[in-house]
């Protein structure tokens, strides 16, 4: 959770440092996923870099405007595809309007209140 002004790539690292990894087995879980499947908006060379030296694949569509492209083979953007899902995931979350407005001022209870949200998503798709 941060304010609305940074972008999303500025944060992108700070959320990875809090990811836990389940293993499917008992056991303590991982600190770094596999892989991290993200949309143009995090397209940084130096964000590439760093997630290369922590040993997590970047999926990353290339900007447009981009000059110099690495990789252009097209091999792992096909789990780019899949992505879909995420992004109806976060629309059904946008129909709780006590979520997208965020009258809340206390983290915690906005916390609260996503949780609650996803609960009755899930809910509602058994």
């Amino acid at each position: 959770m941060h304010s609305a002004s940074p972008a999303e790539v500025a944060l992108a690292e700070e959320t990875l440092r809090t990811v836990r990894v389940g293993n499917g087995r008992a056991g303590r879980p991982r600190q770094n996923p596999e892989r991290l499947i993200t949309d143009r908006g995090y397209d940084s060379d130096p964000l590439r870099r760093r997630n290369a030296r922590r040993g997590i694949v970047q999926i990353t569509p290339y900007r447009r405007n981009r000059v110099r492209r690495w990789r252009e083979d097209g091999r792992e953007l096909r789990r780019y595809r899949k992505r879909w899902k995420v992004e109806r995931s976060i629309a059904w979350l946008g129909n709780f309007r006590r979520l997208v407005v965020r009258w809340d001022r206390d983290e915690q209870i906005f916390l609260a209140f996503a949780h609650i949200a996803c609960l009755l998503i899930t809910l509602r798709h058994l």
